[in-house]
């Protein structure tokens, strides 16, 4: 679930963010920021289905990152595909996705001069 590239702790997440899997997402934000790592992808890539438990993680985790000066940038899943388009959705239709930084890669997500996508 964890991995390093360059300065960027890379944190996969896969299958749900949901009441059960959000709180172990939140843990592994928690211990990369009291280990100093203060720039975080989360790639949910893999993520098929999303509630309101795993946005409220995503949330904190963008609140987190801001109070020690850190970043995020997420990676989401291919808006074209069935699961990935859930994601999509659930984000536009809280209204946050505008709040995150959004890359269409690792390879994007972790350059520093990159920009991200548009909402």
């Amino acid at each position: 679930m964890e991995g390093r590239r360059g300065e960027w702790v890379v944190l996969q997440v896969s299958g749900e963010m949901d009441l059960v899997t959000s709180p172990a997402v939140r843990q592994h934000v928690h211990d990369a920021v009291a280990e100093g790592r203060h720039w975080l992808v989360l790639d949910l890539q893999e993520v098929r289905f999303c509630d309101s438990s795993g946005v409220g993680v995503l949330i904190a985790t963008r609140r987190l990152m801001r109070s020690c000066s850190g970043r995020l940038r997420l990676i989401l899943p291919p808006q074209g595909e069935a699961h990935g388009s859930h994601v999509h959705r659930v984000l536009a239709a809280l209204g946050v996705r505008r709040l995150f930084d959004v890359y269409p890669d690792l390879t994007a997500a972790t350059e520093t001069a990159v920009g991200p996508l548009s909402a």
